[in-house]
């Protein structure tokens, strides 16, 4: 037994987490290739690597996948210091090389001088599709850096090939990400890139990006879903992805034929980035007027934000929500009453809906049985999610003014 934790304690020496061995790197020049400062590491692996994320048979394992900054040529390498091998003769390692080529696309080199003298070609880089906005970021170091927002599909020439080449950051940054069918002329897609100097010539760099499917609906209109959005890791936090979905959002709503924008499984995160957005677009809207907030939702707010901006009622009303909250003053005792209680209303709707499900199980479930799902159903129970559900959303809404009272 003891000579058999010994081998496990052995064999776990050759255990590596996969999200700190994967290095990534976007390259602009040639010292960004040894410069530690410019790695960022994926948040998930398991999509390739397994729940546990971890690659087994190897000691100091480092996978290098760098992509020169606009064009996405990728260098791909694996590194360790030993192998299990070395010490073990029956013991096999996981095919580390083999699960990344899965998912990145050919063309890649595993030559690092190869791969700087791509970086010569990235003069040569322009982003495709055409022109949607440009806007600017103030940084202490660089000074305004200028930004620029495209929309391209899968008939621009080259981008095919670039975008599975992109693609490929999904797998490290979103927790259920897939690839998609780009041959389908149903996808949009937005990218953002950074327009950056380098010996005297203009270059760019890609930021992240936005896939968009256009579904069809009865009889003549068209529901553009948003399907996955990314800014790379190097670029967050600067307000790239607040200006991606505006500009998103104003593309749409200039096509008529358009009957509103949604988002396929949104994540936390996004959901609040577009309640951002969408205040944003809203607050100068007459029905969203300071005066009128305090009478409650109304068709009009539905109305003029389906219209104008394509936001559907579900949306809109927690657009209304925000703005209430801001026009309200939260220490006057019967102002914050009346808040309290019209957000509870729309969030006890699932719990309603509880109430009409369990009136339905009195008719046709047996005591013992009704019993067990009362209990799942108790009324002090539900008052008390409710209320934390009404914290929750609440904290969320000032988070949004406050940043809003920032771009003022």
């Amino acid at each position: 037994m003891a000579s058999l934790n010994t081998m496990e304690k052995k064999l776990a020496e050759f255990k590596c987490d996969t999200n700190e061995a994967i290095c990534l790197k976007l390259v602009r020049f040639q010292e960004d290739v040894d410069d530690d400062s410019t790695t960022f590491h994926p948040e998930y692996s398991h999509q390739i690597f397994g729940d546990d994320e971890v690659a087994f048979g190897y000691k100091g394992l480092q996978i290098q996948l760098f992509y020169t900054a606009g064009n996405l040529s990728t260098l791909f390498k694996v590194k360790y210091s030993s192998k299990v091998t070395e010490t073990f003769d029956c013991v096999e390692p996981d095919e580390v090389e083999g699960k990344i080529r899965e998912i990145i696309p050919a063309g890649f080199t595993c030559n690092t001088d190869d791969f700087v003298s791509l970086l010569e070609k990235e003069a040569n880089f322009k982003p495709f599709g055409t022109l949607l906005h440009t806007y600017t970021v103030h940084s202490e170091e660089a000074g305004d850096l200028t930004y620029q927002i495209h929309k391209a599909d899968i008939t621009c020439p080259g981008f095919q090939e670039y975008h599975e080449r992109l693609q490929t950051f999904l797998m490290w940054f979103i927790e259920t990400a897939s690839f998609i069918d780009a041959d389908d002329d149903r996808w949009d897609f937005f990218l953002v890139f950074e327009k950056y100097n380098k010996d005297g010539e203009t270059l760019y760099a890609t930021v992240g990006y936005m896939t968009v499917y256009n579904y069809y609906v009865y009889p003549d209109k068209t529901r553009p879903r948003v399907s996955q959005m990314l800014i790379l890791p190097p670029f967050q936090g600067e307000g790239h992805g607040a200006q991606l979905l505006e500009a998103v959002h104003r593309f749409y709503c200039s096509l008529p034929k358009v009957q509103d924008i949604t988002a396929e499984d949104p994540s936390e995160n996004y959901v609040k980035l577009r309640d951002y957005v969408l205040v944003k677009l809203c607050q100068g809207m007459s029905s969203f007027a300071a005066d009128k907030l305090h009478l409650g939702f109304s068709a009009d707010m539905a109305k003029e934000a389906q219209d104008k901006l394509k936001i559907n009622k579900k949306h809109a009303r927690r657009v209304y929500e925000i703005l209430r909250l801001r026009a309200t003053d939260m220490s006057d005792e019967e102002k914050a009453r009346e808040y309290r209680l019209e957000v509870k209303k729309r969030l006890f709707g699932p719990y309603r809906k509880n109430q009409r499900e369990l009136a339905k199980m009195r008719k046709c479930l047996r005591p013992e049985e009704l019993v067990s799902h009362m209990g799942q159903m108790d009324t002090q129970t539900q008052h008390e999610e409710l209320e934390k559900s009404y914290q929750v959303v609440v904290e969320e809404y000032r988070r949004i003014i406050e940043r809003l009272a920032t771009q003022i």
